[in-house]
Parts: C-alpha cells; structure tokens; sequence
C-alpha cells in the first residue's frame, strides 16, 4: 500500500496513483476537534473540489465489497454517510435510505441506541425504508471502532433486510472497526492512525 503523509493509501489506488495523491492532498486534519487530544480528519474539502469529487466517487465505486447485483439499496449513516451515499446510490440504479439521528424523523420509526465512548447515542429509520429481504449496502466517511456502523446493522436487520456489506471512504487504524463488521464484506479507501 502506499503511503501520503501518514495517510496509507488502500483501495483508493483503483483510480491511479496521481489521483489517489491529489485525493488525500485534500484531507484536512484537525488537531484538538472535537476535543483535545483528538485528531480530526475531515475530507469535506476533496468533496468541494470537483476533481475530488469526482475522485471519491469513481473510487468507491471500483472498491464496492461487493458486485453491485448483490445489493439492492444504499442506506447512509448521518450526515457525511447522506454526502457519499446518494451519489453512489444514483450512479448504480439504487434506492438511498437514510440512517438519521434520533429525533430527526417523523414517527414510525425504527430505532437502535449503540455505546460511544463517551455515552450513547441512536439511529433512526423510517419504519417502511427497508422491505423484508432487501439487500443493503451501508456507508458512511469513517469508520472508527465500529459502534455506529454496527447499530446501522442491527437498524437493517429490524427491518427486515440484510446487511450485504460496508463501505467507508477512511478507516482510523488501532481501533478495531473493520474487524467489529466481520463477517461482513468491507471496503476502505484510506487508512490513517487514529
């Protein structure tokens, strides 16, 4: 794999080294966000940058964990999982559900609370988003220890659907979040230490 600053560059090379680069060039990181010792990486600027943009999604579509038939909706986690999710979800023929904080959407919903380092916090879904036995695949900018991705999995299987795999664009190292998804099929584009 290669590396970009202390960034390691993974599925991301799918669209070639220059492209991978001009990527993680954009990544910002944010020492001391949201509280101090905690480093923040943040990719909304590859996002306002049309060739970033374009990047990210061309990349996420050559890593899917799994065949594009093999899913058929995409659900995103709040908020950065809505900025990835509709895209891809348009560029494949699929359907885009949204995994919501609670108490953002009307009642009849379903719901999942999943431990945070620092409390809890839960997802919600509209009750009718899944229909029993849809496949889904979920997305989100970041995976870290796995604790919300695991709640939108858990969200998925409520409903009635089945979880086909994750994809991420970033992954912080040392935190055990790909290995919290097994069995599950998961792509990353980046990795980076937490």
């Amino acid at each position: 794999m290669a590396q970009s600053g202390d960034i390691t560059i993974g599925q991301l090379s799918l669209v070639g080294q220059e492209d991978a680069a001009y990527f993680v060039s954009l990544i910002r990181s944010i020492s001391g966000f949201p509280k101090e010792g905690i480093l923040f990486r943040d990719f909304l600027p590859a996002l306002a940058d049309p060739r970033g943009l374009s990047i990210v999604q061309e990349a996420l579509l050559k890593a899917l964990p799994v065949a594009a038939d093999q899913f058929d909706a995409i659900a995103g986690l709040e908020a950065r999982g809505f900025l990835i999710g509709p895209q891809l979800a348009a560029a494949l023929g699929k359907g885009f559900i949204a995994l919501r904080k609670s108490g953002k959407l009307p009642p009849e919903t379903l719901a999942q609370e999943y431990s945070l380092e620092y409390g809890t916090a839960t997802i919600e879904m509209e009750k009718e988003a899944i229909k029993p036995g849809q496949r889904i695949l979920i997305v989100d900018d970041l995976i870290a220890t796995g604790g919300s991705a695991q709640a939108a999995a858990q969200l998925v299987s409520k409903a009635g659907g089945s979880v086909a795999g994750f994809s991420f664009v970033m992954e912080l190292e040392g935190l055990q979040g790909c290995a919290a998804l097994e069995p599950y099929p998961v792509s990353t584009l980046v990795s980076m230490p937490a």
